[in-house]
């Protein structure tokens, strides 16, 4: 980076003035001086006074840039070489050198001129013109090389000079333009992997797999060319070093110059620089290309959901139409084939559902990023596949019960039928004989065995049985047959009482004997068993028959047996009702009253908006507003309506059944947080339309007393009021059976009251530029003194930690916690408004957290990337600080498993 950062700010490279290098008027020889100093020769150049002034700067300018700042530090040493030239020359290169030099100066040698009369003519010049030059630093005067030899070693100058430094200086120019245009190649791979990564973190990730596909492959061909750009650079820098290095190759004992060393220097460092380049390059690559892979996996996942969701869609569609029972057996025999066809169609689609929620559950398995998309995916499939295969067990064991009661009901109506044939086949001049009527007698009694095997005799037992299945033609048509039975019954009763008599009148002709007194019992005996036999067909008919008469008898026996326990309810009713008796009537009085008041605003208000006669009092702000005014209201009616209110009903005789009511709609009563989040918008509206004549109207024809905006805070209020309620049946009910669940309904109605609190405050955050829905659940929220401790750069320079804490709003997420400022505001002369300025976040997955810090117990850390940010958090009381750190502990824990 330094050297990067170096060639930026040179004015020069070799490239702009290699016309003036070749000239080498000036050169740079590698050569030090005894304590290290540069040395820059001026060799013998007949036209130096005609360099152009900007040539001889430029020049100078560039060597003097070229060793290291150390070394540059120290001093140049100049050496003029003038021994065959005049005074004159030796004075205006003086002259030139003390305007022009840019660089700190140490010495300067000047080779005098050869010949005697110069030689002369230069010592006294330069006793005279010495202070003209201006020079801070000894100007030495030499007579021969061999005097510069006492200053500067042999090994230090070129054979020029008489030493033994080699130097070639076009093989210098080249050497530097290589290094410099290598050190501009790095420059501008760097430059262009900087740009690739930017473009990659700023690419959306497209929502189709084609696109996706598209962009994978535009990437993956884009890094390709960029690693080859790589490796041509590092193929560039490792030649130019060995160019550099050729003199010790070819011969063990020649050694690099000063200068030679650090061009080695600069190029390993460039090549090492580039190396870093590279790999922190290639694990972004990596993360990115992964994550580009997964956004294709999950495209891929989605497109296969839609389709496959589509087709168990279609599927539960058709088996929810699929509702006919049947009326006949052969009717629901075809129904049962039907079904098995399309329990074999829904095969495939449901394997296909299972596959891909198993590769889903895979995908989260290997740390997928779009976990929180996935897992509800997989979940709704196998939600489905067991819905459709629950369903299809429903339906066979309904058509099944469906062919098992109309077989019953076709041989209960084929027994009638083959009953009055048999009645009617008994001829009656047959039975008049006392062996025709004990015949036709027991052919009744063979018959009537065989009513067991249709299973009819008890309709009771019959109705529980198929109670589940008995549409009203179902019923009807038992019923009829269940009729038809009994008629059956009541004529194969009236035959048997008949034939007993027949068949007893034909015993009397065959007494030997005349009849004694004590025989007339005998001949009364039809007459005494006949009421017998009434009686007990009376009791018959009243267990089978569905008349009056059979009510009123049934009645009576019920109303007998279940005196005991009627006698115990009348006991009850005269106790005093306890408490909780109160609390559950007042909880229901309540409720109606509230479902009363929903239902007047729906219809008073909402409905009356779509009222063409009133459509001319609705101010123009509110044209096409309902849905922001009242808000989700129509659902929360429906829900306490049609539910609610009809499930804590049930409670008056058993209050312990409360709690039951409150977790099993634990998800239904969510819906109070939507309406609650949409409140700031209807009050808004409220406010801007609610002098408004049409709701004058409303209220009027309503007759109510309050307005309209005094009816919406309603839901806000009853969602609250149901958590005391559950308290005072909580003090009733401690230590006793149900107490448990009571704690459990009212911690449940407490959390969604917070969670609606945790609604309002984060729909008031404003400035993030993400989707707080992507945030994962909001688990807590609140105000903290905030102190902020970073670390930047590749230095780890420490910030001053602020001294004066910043007032910060925490929002903390399962994902994400971000720091926000609060904000009140007036609007329009009502109560302040507060809203959250966005200024922060940190990754959950990417903190730790430290839970005491010296010197103040409601304090704690939270420290970002390996602790270069951080944030220094001091809670209102310890009790609120032990919470956040336990709620974050339960963060990082269940990260932390996930991660196992």
């Amino acid at each position: 980076t330094d050297e990067i950062m170096q060639q930026e700010i040179r004015p020069l490279v070799a490239v702009d003035i290699i016309e003036q290098l070749h000239r080498q008027f000036a050169i740079l020889s590698g050569g030090r001086g005894k304590d290290g100093a540069p040395i820059i020769t001026f060799p013998e150049f007949a036209g130096f006074s005609e360099i152009p002034d900007d040539d001889f700067l430029n020049v100078v300018t560039y060597l003097t840039s070229i060793p290291s700042l150390e070394a540059a530090s120290i001093g140049f040493i100049i050496i003029i070489d003038r021994r065959r030239d005049k005074w004159s020359a030796v004075k205006a290169s003086l002259t030139r050198i003390a305007g022009a030099f840019p660089g700190n100066l140490q010495l300067v040698f000047v080779l005098r001129p050869s010949r005697f009369i110069q030689r002369a003519i230069a010592d006294i010049g330069i006793k005279l013109y010495r202070d003209d030059f201006k020079m801070k630093v000894p100007i030495i005067m030499l007579n021969s090389v061999s005097d510069l030899h006492g200053y500067i070693d042999k090994s230090q100058l070129t054979r020029e000079l008489g030493g033994t430094l080699e130097y070639g200086h076009s093989q210098w120019i080249h050497h530097r333009t290589a290094i410099e245009n290598f050190a501009m190649t790095v420059k501008t791979t760097a430059q262009m992997l900087q740009t690739f990564g930017t473009d990659l973190a700023e690419t959306e990730l497209p929502n189709d797999v084609q696109c996706t596909e598209e962009l994978l492959s535009s990437h993956t061909d884009h890094h390709s060319k960029l690693k080859d750009e790589l490796k041509l650079a590092v193929k560039q820098g490792a030649t130019l070093l060995t160019c550099i290095r050729e003199p010790v190759t070819r011969s063990a004992n020649s050694k690099l110059s000063p200068d030679e060393l650090e061009n080695v220097a600069t190029v390993e460092r460039l090549l090492a620089q580039l190396d870093e380049t590279e790999k922190a390059f290639d694990q972004f690559w990596t993360k990115h290309h992964l994550k580009l892979e997964q956004c294709l996996q999950l495209r891929h996942f989605e497109h296969d959901f839609r389709e496959v969701k589509l087709t168990l869609d279609n599927l539960m569609e058709t088996q929810a139409g699929f509702a006919d029972i049947g009326d006949s057996v052969t009717r629901v025999e075809n129904l049962l084939k039907e079904q098995k066809h399309l329990e074999e169609k829904g095969q495939e689609p449901l394997e296909k559902a299972q596959s891909l929620a198993l590769h889903g559950e895979q995908l989260i398995q290997n740390n997928h990023y779009a976990v929180d998309s996935i897992r509800p995916k997989c979940v709704e499939l196998r939600r489905i596949c067991d819905d459709f295969t629950n369903e299809t067990k429903k339906k066979y064991d309904i058509l099944g019960k469906s062919l098992e009661l109309h077989k019953q009901l076709d041989k209960a109506s084929q027994w009638c039928e083959a009953g009055i044939y048999l009645l009617a086949s008994q001829a009656v001049d047959k039975c008049q004989s006392q062996e025709g009527a004990e015949t036709a007698l027991v052919e009744i009694e063979k018959f009537l065995v065989t009513a067991k095997e249709h299973q009819l005799s008890n309709p009771k037992e019959f109705y529980n049985q198929f109670d589940m299945i008995l549409t009203p033609e179902i019923k009807a048509n038992a019923q009829r047959i269940v009729q038809k039975l009994e008629d059956v019954q009541e004529m194969f009763d009236k035959r048997q009482v008949s034939l007993k008599k027949l068949a007893a009148k034909q015993t009397r002709p065959v007494q030997p004997v005349a009849p004694h007194p004590e025989s007339s019992p005998k001949r009364a005996s039809p007459k005494i068993t006949r009421p017998a036999a009434v009686e007990n067909t009376s009791y018959h008919f009243q267990v089978r028959r569905r008349g009056p008469a059979a009510q009123n008898g049934n009645h009576a026996l019920v109303f007998s047996t279940e005196g005991f326990s009627m006698h115990i309810g009348g006991l009850h009713d005269c106790l005093k009702p306890t408490r909780k008796t109160h609390i559950i009537n007042e909880l229901i009085e309540t409720e109606r009253v509230y479902v009363e008041e929903l239902q007047s605003i729906i219809e008073g208000y909402a409905s009356e908006m779509d009222n063409p006669n009133l459509v001319h009092l609705i101010p123009s702000a509110l044209q096409n507003k309902k849905e922001i005014l009242f808000g989700n209201l129509p659902e929360i009616y429906y829900f306490h309506n049609r539910i609610f209110l009809k499930e804590i009903e049930n409670c008056i005789e058993n209050p312990e059944l409360l709690a039951r009511c409150f977790l099993k709609r634990k998800e239904d009563l969510q819906i109070y947080e939507k309406y609650c989040q949409n409140k700031p918008r209807s009050e808004a509206l409220w406010r801007q339309c609610g002098d408004s004549i049409f709701f004058q109207e409303c209220q009027r024809k309503l007759d109510h007393k309050l307005s309209l905006d005094a009816y919406l805070l309603k839901p806000v209020q009853r969602i609250t009021k149901y958590q005391l309620l559950l308290k005072e049946m909580l003090k009733c009910s401690k230590n006793s059976e149900g107490t448990a669940e009571l704690e459990e309904a009212l911690a449940t109605v407490l959390d969604i009251i917070k969670s609606v609190n945790d609604s309002m405050h984060q729909i008031a955050i404003t400035g993030y530029e993400g989707d707080v829905s992507e945030l994962g659940k909001l688990l807590m929220q609140g105000s903290f003194n905030v102190w902020t401790d970073h670390k930047k750069g590749h230095n780890k320079v420490k910030d001053l930690a602020r001294f004066k804490p910043m007032q910060r709003h925490l929002f903390l997420y399962t994902k994400m916690l971000l720091f926000c400022k609060k904000r009140e505001e007036n609007t329009d002369g009502h109560e302040k408004t507060a809203s959250y300025s966005f200024k922060n976040s940190l990754k959950m997955s990417t903190v730790g957290i430290t839970e005491n810090v010296k010197g103040d117990n409601k304090k704690f850390e939270i420290w970002y990337n390996g602790r270069e940010e951080v944030y220094i958090i001091q809670a209102s009381s310890v009790e609120l600080k032990n919470t956040w750190i336990s709620e974050i502990r339960k963060v990082l824990t269940g990260q932390l498993e996930a991660c196992r």
